[in-house]
C-alpha cells in the first residue's frame, strides 16, 4: 500500500514538471505578446515581496527572477495568508487579496485537500504570481499540483499550478514543522468556506 502511494506521488511529480517544461516556451511567447503595461516587472514583484515578507525575504528575488524567466511577466499577483497540517491525508485553506492593473483589487479564498507521504502543520504568507488572467473569474477554480515541505523553522518555496489557461506561481514562506510531498489542489473562490473539496 504505501509503495503504491509513493509510486503515485512520484508519477504526479513528474506529470506536473514535464507539463511544466512543455508549457513554457508557449506561456513565455504568450507573455511577451501581450500588453506589458498590465503585467508587473520582476522588480516590482520583488520589493512588494520584500515588503509583504519582511526578514524572511532573503531569496525571494531568484525565485522571482526563476517564475519570470520561464513564465514571463504576471499579469496579477495574491498577497495573502495560509493554514495547513497533514497526517497523509491534510487540507489547506488561505485568503488573500489579488492585485490586477487594469481591473482593481478583489479579496480571493483557497482551500484544497493534499494526501501523500506529508506530516505536520504550518503556517504560511503567500504571493502568488498569476499569468495569463483574462477576466477576474478566470481564476476561480481547481488547480492540481505537487508540493514539497521541509522545515521546521522557516523559509521560501516556491510551487506552479495551473487551470485552464491561468498559470499560478505561488511563493511561500513558511512556519512550522512540516516534512513531505503531497499530491493535492487548491479551489480558487469567491467566499470562504470550509469545505476542502
Amino acid at each position: 500500500m504505501l509503495d503504491r502511494m509513493v509510486y503515485l506521488i512520484l508519477a504526479a511529480f513528474v506529470a506536473l514538471t514535464a507539463a511544466t517544461l512543455v508549457l513554457t516556451p508557449t506561456l513565455t511567447y504568450a507573455q511577451q505578446q501581450g500588453s506589458l503595461s498590465d503585467s508587473y516587472s520582476g522588480d516590482e514583484l520583488v520589493d512588494t515581496g520584500h515588503q509583504f515578507f519582511g526578514s524572511v525575504a532573503q531569496g525571494l528575488a531568484s525565485l522571482v527572477e526563476r517564475a519570470v524567466s520561464q513564465f514571463g511577466l504576471p499579469n496579477a499577483y495574491i498577497l495573502g495568508e495560509e493554514a495547513g497540517g497533514a497526517i497523509f491525508a491534510g487540507a489547506r485553506y488561505g485568503e488573500g487579496t489579488m492585485y490586477t492593473r487594469n481591473q482593481g483589487e478583489h479579496p480571493v479564498f483557497w482551500q484544497g485537500p493534499t494526501v501523500g507521504l506529508d506530516f505536520g502543520g504550518d503556517g504560511s504568507k503567500v504571493m502568488m504570481l498569476v499569468y495569463n488572467l483574462s477576466t477576474i473569474s478566470d481564476v476561480y477554480g481547481r488547480y492540481p499540483g505537487v508540493d514539497g515541505s521541509a522545515y521546521v523553522v522557516g523559509g521560501l518555496g516556491m510551487t506552479v499550478v495551473k487551470y485552464g489557461n491561468v498559470v499560478m506561481v505561488p511563493i511561500r514562506s513558511g512556519v512550522g514543522a512540516r516534512l513531505g510531498i503531497n499530491v493535492g489542489y487548491l479551489k480558487f473562490t469567491q467566499e470562504p468556506t470550509w469545505n476542502p473539496f
